[in-house]
């Protein structure tokens, strides 16, 4: 029920899998799980850094150099993708702050949406540039697939000419999910990003077998359920087999079921606390789940 490294390197294999266990240096935090992505075979580490409502802090300096120091234990716990989009709020200036703080990490990893009903997504998408202060995005999303045949075709256009490296969609909380599989099929994708998580599985049925088929990434946003989740569970206790797998909290425990899929590729959880960071990408780091545990851990939850 419980694998080891070596068990689960060759497994993923098996599986087509595309995963790495990097070793760490002496004295330095573990290293994190690093995914494929299929277009391209950069390597990214399955745990990203979400920022739907933390990164929402407006002008306040005090919370703007709390989401700094956020961002400085994520690189430092060897942390890339950095999501958000021009839906939510201040932040994106917030994560301009903190990298213009932090001296720009080569690490970041950019991942952003364009989010808007009209063809102003170019000029959206530009505005959203300045407030990261980086010279192009890696990613960019049609965000909840408002005005997606607009958005694509402009996506595609830029990322031919170089201004973007991938392209992709986005939903959330299981919504479109009969559109969002036409458009994977009709599009030649980079990124996919939806829900998934110990509790909500639907994506296990059609999208991640598609995205694996259709070699495209996948994001896997509200990993907590915007914390509801975690929350949830706060007041059970682990099972004593969790600490098999690596599983020191309900968090890890929840990461590690999502990372361990095998057409995941990272990843969101947001944050406003240190600690929490580095407890989440501790969650990709050790061993994990093969998949008859995988169905014990999603039981275990179920029968809470």
């Amino acid at each position: 029920m419980i694998i080891t490294r070596r068990t689960f390197v060759k497994a993923a294999a098996a599986s087509g899998a595309a995963l790495v266990l990097p070793a760490a240096a002496p004295g330095a935090p573990p290293a994190p799980v690093m995914r494929t992505v299929p277009s391209s075979g950069e390597m990214l580490p399955a745990v990203g850094l979400g920022t739907w409502i933390t990164f929402n802090v407006g002008d306040d300096p005090v919370l703007r150099d709390e989401c700094a120091e956020v961002m400085a234990a994520f690189f430092a716990a060897g942390g890339r993708m950095i999501d958000s989009s021009p839906m939510y709020g201040s932040s994106q200036p917030v994560i301009g702050y903190g990298l213009e703080k932090l001296g720009r990490p080569e690490a970041l990893f950019s991942a952003e949406k364009v989010w808007t009903s009209s063809a102003d997504g170019p000029a959206q998408i530009e505005q959203s540039r300045r407030f990261w202060g980086v010279p192009r995005f890696d990613l960019v999303q049609v965000h909840n697939l408002v005005a997606w045949e607009t958005h694509l075709e402009t996506l595609f256009a830029i990322k031919a000419d170089g201004r973007i490296r991938y392209v992709g969609i986005t939903t959330s909380e299981g919504r479109r999910h009969d559109l969002f599989e036409q458009i994977m099929r009709a599009h030649p994708l980079d990124f996919v990003q939806f829900t998934y998580n110990v509790v909500d599985r639907e994506a296990e049925q059609r999208l991640l077998p598609l995205a694996a088929e259709r070699g495209m990434a996948v994001i896997v946003n509200r990993p907590f359920r915007q914390g509801a989740l975690t929350r949830q569970l706060q007041g059970e206790s682990l099972p004593d087999w969790a600490a098999g797998i690596g599983a020191e909290t309900w968090a890890q425990f929840i990461l590690k079921f999502i990372v361990s899929h095998p057409a995941v590729t990272v990843a969101i959880p947001a944050t406003t606390r240190v600690d929490h960071v580095r407890e989440n990408l501790l969650a990709a780091t050790g061993p994990l789940p093969d998949t008859a545990m995988r169905e014990r851990m999603a039981a275990y939850v179920r029968d809470l």
